[in-house]
């Protein structure tokens, strides 16, 4: 039975130190995920790769882990959740991984500036929106309620997409929100609401989704909202660079777009 092995944003850190010892290469063959003709010369997909993602993706991207494995019988596949900016930090500072999926260009820019990645592709794009808690205690209607000085909010911190994709949408509004906390990803941000601890969030459309009935979305009008854009692209330092590929590509195909779309995804 093949496994994705998932690890939570605060201890993605902590693994580096691991997966530099075990290493994130493997040998044998396998079949691309486009299928290969006998006897042609193909790169070999198997073994172990580590992909780092943005919070954001948590839920779609593992289940593509799970599909990718499915594909490549004998792959192993380690996902790391975690804001877009913390792990460009930990990719930049030497984190022994194999494929980055950001949820800012920005933040992916800065990792092919370091020469730690090349020719990143754009695979989704993502929309903001209000969370709050079913009952909606705050008495929350739109972005200007954000406003009011009875209303708690929680926000991402402003270096993390989620933070400043919001600080675009309150541009936009003309609204000055002053949140009562700035969490370090927007699975945090989801987290104060689902808590009760904060009358509303700002996060992605796609995490309301993925919240359920834990709580309640407020979409926000298009001629305000603002939204950010998802590159991906294999690490240029990565012991197992066929797999790797092979991962991107998975995403970037009809099966992955489609495992996105249904999380809420829009196309880039």
């Amino acid at each position: 039975m093949h496994r994705v092995h998932t690890v939570a944003a605060g201890v993605v850190a902590g693994i580096v130190g691991v997966l530099a010892g075990c290493g994130s290469g493997g040998t044998g063959a396998g079949d691309t995920a486009g299928g290969t003709a006998p006897g042609s010369a193909a790169p070999s997909v198997a073994g172990r790769i580590t992909v780092l993602a943005a919070s954001s993706l948590t839920a779609s991207f593992s289940t593509l882990g799970t599909l990718f494995e499915a594909a490549h019988p004998g792959v192993e596949v380690t996902l790391g959740f975690a804001a877009s900016s913390a792990l460009a930090t930990q990719i930049t500072s030497g984190a022994p991984a194999d494929v980055f999926a950001s949820a800012s260009p920005t933040t992916m820019d800065a990792v092919v500036g370091a020469g730690a990645a090349a020719d990143p592709t754009v695979f989704a794009k993502n929309v903001m929106a209000i969370a709050v808690p079913p009952a909606n205690p705050g008495k929350v209607t739109g972005v200007s309620s954000l406003a009011g000085a009875g209303v708690t909010t929680a926000l991402c911190q402003p270096q993390v997409p989620c933070g400043a994709t919001a600080q675009k949408v309150f541009a936009n509004a003309k609204v000055a929100v002053r949140p009562v906390t700035l969490e370090p990803d927007v699975k945090s941000v989801l987290s104060k609401v689902q808590l009760g601890e904060v009358d509303a969030g700002v996060v992605y459309v796609t995490d309301v989704l993925a919240a359920g009935d834990k709580v309640v979305g407020m979409a926000i009008p298009d001629e305000v909202n603002a939204s950010t854009s998802y590159p991906i692209a294999a690490l240029t330092g990565s012991a197992n660079a066929a797999t790797a590929a092979a991962f991107v590509d998975y995403v970037l195909s009809p099966a992955g777009t489609g495992v996105l779309a249904a999380a809420g995804f829009q196309q880039p």
